[in-house]
């Protein structure tokens, strides 16, 4: 096997593909209890729809965590490395999953039980901020040459991966308990789950080592003092630009996957069981656009990858709202694949070309502040926005909530120019 830097390529493809499997089983699991179970546990009082909401609503708080968590991590990863930062990204993010498993519900201890998940939530999101973006750039800079999109998609597939791991055994237990029981504890098994990934995934990464490119720029000159402060005086047009560029992903993924399923075992009535089948077949597309988009981005261009991308997030927003409601499980089942496969060109090519937008020496900060900063939109604001046109019976329009988001990834991807080192 060649080597890259020390670190065999298939250690480094697994060490980046361990970590976001676990952030995305991490999320999913989340996701999937946020619409699922949370509700009548922690929002009890609430009408099932306002439930829902509120349920969402701490879903959506670990997005508004990342950034912050980005600026945190972002900053010892470039000034400390990748590998350390991405241990301790990893140590946070899985013991905050873990801890869930043990809240006790709102019929305990009354209004500190959401208080609890809201927190355990925020440190989840916290931790993930500084997990992506080390992924990535873990295999980006130790990529071979003319390999970047293909090695950078490599935390994109925890994506699928972590989906189909969380919503399986999701599915799993709903088959095998009865919904008392699910209700009760078998919710729980999952978080508890989670740590047996993280102690793989600690163990992974503590045997690489640091990437080449993060050595040779501190050999040459000494770690920016606050590299978030570089960012924001010489490098703000590249971090709105990769904001923007990462929305459309994020819209994609999790109103095809959370806000669907809210829609499908409530107001559409589709079963529990049925429908996460329908979606874990769904994110085998996913898997599929990945690969695809990946290969030919090495072949043409990350930004022209993206740019399709972007307009196939626009015209599936024009039939997603349809196509769900449509009455047809078959229809339904194609929409979402349809998404799914679209989700792979707008997130495949995401490694590498943010990685391109900014210098070695503040990249870590700056992959990691955009691609959050963007999720924070995309992934927290769109569903929540999805939802409330629910209730008010405009379910109808969610899907233009896409082309919006198609068409600002479109705007970033065109308006932003790679890095001229120095930092």
């Amino acid at each position: 096997m060649s080597q890259a830097g020390g670190n065999s390529r298939s250690r480094i493809l697994f060490a980046s593909l361990i970590g976001t499997t676990i952030e995305f089983f991490d999320f999913y699991i989340y996701a999937t209890a946020a619409v699922l179970v949370f509700p009548q546990l922690f929002f009890p009082s609430a009408d099932p729809a306002s439930a829902t909401l509120q349920s969402l609503a701490t879903f959506a708080l670990a997005f508004f965590a990342r950034p912050v968590g980005s600026a945190v991590f972002g900053h010892f990863g470039d000034r400390i490395g990748r590998k350390a930062t991405l241990v301790a990204s990893l140590l946070l993010m899985g013991g905050c999953t873990l801890a869930i498993a043990f809240l006790p519900t709102y019929q305990m201890i009354g209004w500190f039980a959401p208080a609890l998940l809201c927190l355990m939530r925020f440190g989840q999101g916290f931790g993930l901020g500084g997990e992506w973006g080390g992924a990535a750039l873990l295999a980006v800079e130790n990529a071979p040459r003319g390999w970047a999109a293909r090695f950078g998609t490599a935390p994109q597939l925890g994506a699928p991966i972590g989906f189909m791991a969380a919503n399986g055994l999701f599915l799993l237990l709903g088959l095998g308990l009865t919904e008392d029981e699910f209700i009760a504890w078998g919710w729980r098994v999952p978080f508890l789950a989670s740590a047996a990934l993280v102690i793989i995934g600690l163990w992974v990464r503590l045997r690489i080592s640091e990437t080449p490119e993060f050595r040779a720029a501190m050999e040459r000159e000494p770690p920016v003092p606050v590299p978030l402060a570089r960012l924001l005086t010489r490098h703000s047009g590249a971090m709105l630009a990769g904001s923007a560029g990462v929305v459309g992903c994020f819209a994609l993924y999790y109103l095809t996957t959370a806000y669907a399923l809210a829609q499908a075992t409530g107001p559409l009535g589709y079963a529990r069981a049925t429908f996460l089948s329908v979606q874990l077949f769904a994110n085998l597309f996913m898997a599929v656009g990945l690969v695809v988009a990946a290969t030919i981005a090495d072949r043409t261009s990350p930004r022209r990858m993206l740019l399709v991308g972007a307009v196939a997030t626009v015209a599936v927003g024009f039939v997603f709202s349809q196509g769900l409601a449509s009455g047809s499980l078959a229809v339904a089942g194609l929409t979402l694949c349809t998404a799914m496969f679209a989700m792979g060109f707008t997130s495949a090519p995401l490694g590498s070309w943010l990685s391109q937008l900014f210098p070695v020496r503040v990249r870590y900060s700056g992959v990691s502040f955009a691609f959050n900063t963007g999720g924070m939109i995309g992934g927290a604001l769109t569903p929540i926005a999805a939802q409330l046109l629910s209730t008010v019976g405009a379910a109808d329009y969610a899907g233009l909530l896409l082309a919006a988001a198609g068409l600002v990834t479109f705007a970033g991807v065109t308006l932003a120019r790679p890095a001229e080192e120095p930092a």
